[in-house]
């Protein structure tokens, strides 16, 4: 049996939410990836250009330290990828993740949440973190999608 595990950031707590409940869906672990410096809303504020997020957003190069928390990825060969849309791809901080481990071999399978985004470049600017990965694109998931419609898109997985 194939060992899975789903990894997600999640700013806000929307992702946490989905991250959680895919987890319990596919029977899998969760992981988060947490900033060694959790955000703030003022550093989440992306009409303010010198946010936290803004900053972090506009160097594609930016990669935000997380937390000391390591998960052995080393029996996993699905990875389900969970973060946020910013400004058309992952956060920054989601690169730092993935160029902590080595992915080769593995497939990504990525989920989003956005208020309206779409995944733009996202699979493009993960590509050269997620080395030797096969990466997926999953579903972005929307405001108010039934737990029941979540479900079902899961299970395809």
């Amino acid at each position: 049996m194939s060992k899975k595990l789903v990894a997600y950031f999640s700013a806000s707590g929307i992702t946490a939410e989905v991250a959680k409940s895919m987890a319990e869906t596919l029977s899998c672990p969760v992981y988060e990836i947490a900033p060694a410096v959790p955000y703030t809303k003022a550093d989440l504020d992306w009409m303010d250009k010198s946010s936290r997020s803004s900053v972090e957003m506009a160097d594609k190069a930016s990669r935000p330290e997380i937390a000391d928390n390591p998960v052995d990825l080393s029996d996993c060969d699905t990875i389900y990828l969970g973060f946020p849309i910013w400004w058309y791809v992952a956060p920054t901080i989601v690169n730092t993740f993935a160029e902590k481990y080595d992915f080769t071999g593995k497939t990504i399978v990525l989920f989003a949440t956005s208020g309206g985004s779409d995944w733009g470049k996202t699979v493009e600017f993960l590509q050269d973190s997620c080395k030797g990965a096969t990466i997926v694109e999953g579903k972005v998931l929307r405001p108010g999608v039934s737990r029941e419609e979540f479900d079902q898109w899961v299970k395809t997985l």
